[in-house]
Order: C-alpha cells, then structure tokens, then sequence
C-alpha cells in the first residue's frame, strides 16, 4: 500500500506493509531521492524495573550517499554524533507518547538507505518512525510530526532544504501532534559580511596584515519572534499529524493486549505514609544533594518496613521503596502548585546563589569556574590552529568538512556522587555538549584565525549542569582572549501542571527536572536568544504557557549575565600561555614555493622555527602560530622571502645552477599523475619534471590517497598556480 502526501512543502511517500512485515509496525518513506526505513519491534515480557525501555537507533548507510567506507574496516561501525544526536531527537519526540506504565522492551530504528543531498534527513527520519509507531500494535493512539523553520529574507520558511538552510539566521526543529509541542531544538545562525578595512590591523594576539575581514551579526531571537516562529511550526505539525492520521488511521494494527503497571503499585502503602511519615519524606525532600536525599527516604522506607503493619501485611521492602518514590514526587508538586514553594525553600522565580572564577588554572589558555547551587562545572577554553580543526562526514555534503569550534562536554559519576567508572561519552553528554555548543556558537566569529576547543567537566551536579557549561563556557572564551561580541549564559526552566494549575520554574534542580512535566532550557544574551531545547513529559504545551516560561526565562538570564558581567571585568587573559598567530596575504600563485616540492619546502620551515603553518591557497592567505613571537616573524621573513619576485639572499627562483627551467602547460593537456599530498581543500597531483598541479575538493568524487595515480587534465594556469580537472 502507498501513500502520497503532499504536506510542509514535502511530497512524502509512504509504503506500508512492504517491508519488514515481522516488526511490529514499519514503513518505506521516501522524500524527493532521500529513502529511509523505521521500524518498531518490542518484546511480550515487561521490566520489572519502573521505566519505560524503549531504545532508538538511528544509522546512516554509506551506500546511501554512493560512498564505500573509509578506513581500514570497509563497513559501518560505531554510530558517528550526528546518528547519536539525531536518534535522540526521535527519542525525546516519541517517548511522550507512550502510555503511562508501558514497560515492555521497544526498539525504534530508523536507517537511512538513500540521501538526497536539499532534504533535511532529522525530519523525514522522525516522521518514518512516528508513522511506524502509530501503524504498529502499541497503543499510541497519534501520530508525531516533525518540521524545520527557517527564516531567510525576514520570513518564515517550512522545511528548508539543506541549500536554503545555510542561507538561515534561524534552524528551528519542533515536534508535536495536533496542537500540542513535544519537543523544540532551536539555534540561531551567524551571519557573516566581508567587509573591507584599512591595513594592517592589529590584534595584541594577532597580527592581521590583509584587508579583507569578516563581520557578523550575533542574530539572537528576541522571545516575540520566538513564540512567532514556534507558532508557525505548530500549525505546520497540525497540518502533518492532520494528513498522517487521515492517511494511516485505518491501516493500524490492533492495540495489542498488554498489562500497564499501575502508578502506585499498593494504595494502601501510599495512605500508611501519608498519614504517618509525610513531614518526614518533606524532610527528606528539602535534603539539597541527590545523595542526601536518597539516604533519607531509604531510612524511611527502612522504618516502614521495620513497623507493625508491613510484618503484618506482608509488604515487599522493593514495594515500599516504589511507592515511597512515587508518594515523594506527589509531594514536591503539591507543594509547588499549592503553596508557591520549592523543596529547597526558593521562590518559583527564584536563581540559586552563583559564584565564577576566572583562569584558575595557570596553564591552559582560558578557565572558569562556574558555581550555581550545587551545581558547578570548570570549563577550560584552548586556542589551536586550521591543523587542530574536527573533520567529519556528512551523508548529505560530497567531501569532508572541518569543525573549528567544538565543545565537550564530561559528566564523570562523583559529580553527583556514584561510584561509577568513566566511560566514553553518551547519548546525554553528546546532547548537552551540542547545547551548549548551539548556544555559544553565535558569539564565535566565523572566520576565527583560531581553532577553539571548549571542554566542560562537570564537578558537581544537582540540576542544568548544560546551562552552568554555558556560562562558564562563555567566559572561558574572554579568559582565553578570544573576543567575543556578546557573553551568552544559559537557564533551565521546569514546569509543574496538576489539573488546571501549572507552575513555572526558573532555575531547576535535579529533583525537579525529575518530578516535572517539562525540561526547558534557554540560552541567550540580554538581547534575545541563541539556542534552547525543550522537552515534554506529560504530552504536549501551549503556545500561552510556553510564551510564559519563556519570559520567566528571559528575567533569569538577565540576572546571570549581569554577575557574568562583573566577572568578566576581573578577568586577568594570560598572554603568555596563549598562541600567537600571524597572517598575511601573498600571491596566491607563490603558495607553491612555500608547499616545494613533495611538501619539503614547508617541513623545513615548520622544523627550522618550530611553528605550524596553515595555507589557503585560493585566498593565497599565510597563517602562522608558534609559542614564540620572535619564531613567528623569522618564519613569515623566510616566506616572504621566498615568494619575493625579486632576488634575495635565499637565491634567484630560476638559478641555472639550482634549477631547470618550468616546463610550460597548455589548457586542455592530460597527464596520468601521482597524487603527492592531500589536504583540507583538495589533492596535488604531480604532473611532470617535479611540477604539481591542484585538484579542487570540489572536483574530486571520490576520495583519493597518496601514491594513487589519477588522471588529470590542465583546466587552468595561472602563473606557477596549475588548476586540474578529473579525465571523465
């Protein structure tokens, strides 16, 4: 059976029942040529534990894109982040849908077997798993849609393709049924202008000798523009969850007949604690830490199950305790909606105590100690090189990209006091270093010299430890002498609904990240926002109650920012643990005499002064770094030098004793030649007598190693800079 739906300027395709019959429920859906396949699968036995087990796995095929795999081992191997990333987003849409006390075992997986490069592959894959879901036997009885806002020319755009989405200043990714929001990840976009400035500028750190530089617009979101947006998506997922469930409703399978754990698995448990050992579990609420409070509410369940009535009635200590949690989440919300007071005694509105430290450790180029509550994570900032930058693949770009910003985040179990072994990171600490990432990214100058590394290491824990790497990040960054044009600090806010109440929370803990109905994190400068991220536990939120928190949000962060402000205005940068770099313009045709032959002239430079040396060979841009000033400028006399049109005392570039003359090329000549070195904007390849030639990334098809032999033809000269073309 197909489907074709014409919804969110998509033409979706769906074949149900073709596939995968023997899951539980699977669909085929296909958007222009990206083709992808959900899954659903579950188990006949439940958990015993009190959760929900559900599992999705989101996995890109290489053939998919017509690649074969890199590396020694010629197949998929371990799921690179933007798999794990996008896993999560079906996750964190999905789960609220699930029905209260569903503990049997479910497997969603989602993989991508053909990419189109203009289609946005987290949209098609969330709507393939959500059909799969609601087709299946479970009883999820809505379908989810997803969509991408973007906006370009001031307008609002529903579903961008990749092209459109580069051109942004806003991606938006929203997930909801009917009317309800489930989910929200939001990042604004930089916007980069070259501009032209006289020479030189000068940087105490940097030293720009060329004219043309880039500005940017940090692009933050005011909170009006915000719920503008939001609003726009929402009647887009309307329209998506509309048109699947007038498309599917009828092809569902029965809801399978499975047994929900009740929400409290002995009433009469919870009735003795109510009467008995209610201030006493208040007691044990109000205890800050997480371990605190877990010490205390296992001392009460010890003391029930040590009374009269538990020997009498027979009552299982793993009962007790099960209900004990469940009676302690009860109390914390009633006495957020009811009284207006939170288990530590703060207002609703309220921000715990901060404290910020600044480059406390003498030999990292930038730090912050960043302390809210019990909450603290140490953010270190270190300056590198283009040679530093991250390079990854994408299934929906041709080559290889390069990352010049990053952010890691590690959360190591003694930050919330477990005995745990450190393990590579997670989904979670995936998640939360692309946050903050997301958030700090808009302050980050675009065509920043250097490579920036952010690392958080989260210290101790009791709530939003993302929101505290944040702001530490942001002023690690100032610490490290990077000049950012804004700080930008982070908040977590919760939201507690019982009946017609609702509460919303500015700041949360652990406890009420746990009990709530809504994790809801924002991050931004005084001026608006640059990322948050939202998460819905109880099944969906109004646009009236989102717009409020929001708001809320906005107070919050104006309070963080101005104790930022105050620390950043201690903030001593350490000049002489931080790289210094050099750049400078010469002809990019001389950047060949800087490479020599084989890449010997630019080793001997690199040996002799002991500095790194980045090349961009279409701009013809120089950019050195070192540890030394006085390495650096011997290095940049010695290229320039080189490259000199005129003699100098490193010799003529033509002496007859040294060298033989340039063969001459002509446009249209082929050659069979060896691929002598590969770098970030393509490969050498050398043509004849010693002389190389550059084949652009951009004409490259397939990845090509050194030694190869590839055939080549001369598209363009001029002088010494040879430009190649493939031999079709």
């Amino acid at each position: 059976m197909q489907y074709s739906i014409e919804v969110n300027n998509q033409t979706q395709i769906f074949d149900l029942n073709k596939v995968a019959k023997q899951a539980a429920g699977a669909v085929l859906l296909r958007v222009k040529n990206t083709v992808v396949l959900a899954t659903v699968a579950r188990e006949d036995t439940q958990v015993e534990e009190d959760f929900l087990p559900l599992t999705v796995q989101y996995l890109e095929k290489s053939y998919a894109a017509g690649r074969i795999p890199g590396g020694y081992v010629k197949r998929e191997t371990k799921p690179g982040d933007f798999e794990t990333l996008t896993a999560r987003i079906i996750d964190r849409s999905l789960r609220p849908l699930f029905p209260k006390g569903y503990a049997y075992p479910t497997q969603i997986v989602v993989m991508v077997l053909s990419a189109d490069p203009e289609v946005d592959l987290q949209v098609v894959s969330l709507n393939a798993a959500s059909a799969a879901l609601y087709l299946s036997d479970i009883p999820v009885n809505r379908p989810v849609c997803g969509v991408r806002v973007g906006y370009i020319d001031n307008k609002f755009v529903i579903n961008p393709s990749n092209s459109e989405l580069k051109q942004s200043g806003l991606d938006l990714y929203v997930a909801g049924t009917k009317d309800e929001l489930l989910m929200i990840e939001m990042r604004s976009i930089a916007q980069a202008k070259e501009i032209s400035m006289p020479m030189p500028v000068v940087d105490p750190v940097i030293d720009v000798a060329f004219a043309d530089v880039a500005t940017q617009s940090m692009n933050e979101f005011s909170e009006d523009l915000m719920i503008e947006a939001i609003d726009f998506a929402s009647k887009a997922i309307l329209r998506g969850s509309n048109a699947y469930e007038e498309a599917f409703g009828n092809h569902r399978k029965p809801d399978a007949n499975l047994e929900l754990k009740p929400e409290i698995e002995n009433e009469n448990i919870a009735v003795y604690i109510d009467k008995f050992y209610k201030n006493d579990v208040k007691n044990a609420i109000n205890q800050m830490a997480k371990s605190e409070r877990a010490s205390e509410l296992n001392k009460i369940a010890k003391q029930i199950l040590d009374d009269d009535i538990a020997k009498d009635e027979g009552w299982d200590a793993n009962v007790i305790s099960n209900v004990l949690g469940k009676y302690k989440k009860r109390i914390v919300r009633e006495q957020i909606i009811n009284e207006r007071v939170r288990a530590d005694g703060r207002k609703l509105d309220e921000i715990r105590p901060i404290s910020i430290e600044t480059n406390i450790l003498p030999n990292a180029h930038g730090s912050c100690l960043f302390t809210r509550g019990q909450t603290q994570a140490l953010v270190v900032a270190t300056l590198g090189t283009d040679s530093d930058a991250q390079m990854y693949d994408v299934l929906t770009e041709k080559g290889a990209l390069s990352e010049k910003f990053m952010f890691n985040y590690n959360f190591p179990g003694f930050s919330v006091g477990e005995a745990s072994p450190i393990k590579a990171p997670g989904r979670r600490e995936l998640g939360h270093g692309n946050l903050a990432k997301r958030a700090l990214s808009p302050s980050v100058e675009i065509n920043s010299p250097y490579t920036i590394r952010l690392v958080s290491e989260i210290l101790e824990s009791n709530g939003s430890s993302s929101m505290a790497s944040v702001c530490g990040g942001a002023l690690a960054l100032r610490a490290a002498g990077v000049d950012t044009p804004k700080l930008v600090a982070g908040i977590a806010m919760g939201l507690v609904f019982e009946g017609d109440k609702h509460a919303v929370l500015s700041d949360i803990m652990g406890l009420e990240d746990h009990d709530g109905d809504m994790d809801f994190k924002v991050a931004g400068t005084l001026d608006g926002i640059t990322a948050l991220q939202m998460d819905i536990k109880l099944g969906g939120i109004s646009l009236e109650v989102l717009k409020e928190a929001l708001e809320q949000a906005k107070r919050g962060r104006a309070h963080i920012l101005n104790l930022m402000e105050q620390a950043n205005a201690n903030i001593q940068v350490n000049d002489d643990v931080l790289p210094k770099l050099e750049l400078f313009s010469i002809d990019p045709s001389k950047i060949v005499d800087i490479i020599g032959q084989a890449g010997k002239t630019i080793k001997e430079i690199i040996e002799k002064f002991e500095v790194s040396i980045d090349l961009d060979r279409e701009k013809g841009e120089v950019k050195i770094a070192g540890g030394a000033k006085k390495n650096i400028d011997a290095a940049k006399d010695y290229i320039i030098a080189i490259t000199s049109k005129e003699n100098s005392k490193f010799g003529k570039r033509h002496d007859k004793k040294d060298h033989k003359p340039k063969p001459t090329f002509n446009i249209g000549d082929e050659f069979e030649g060896v691929v002598k070195s590969v770098v970030d904007f393509g490969v050498f390849v050398e043509l004849k007598d010693g002389v190389d030639g550059l084949l652009h990334i951009s004409k490259v098809k397939t990845p090509l190693s050194v030694g190869e032999r590839v055939r080549v033809v001369v598209a363009e000269q001029k002088g010494n800079k040879i430009s190649l073309s493939l031999v079709e």
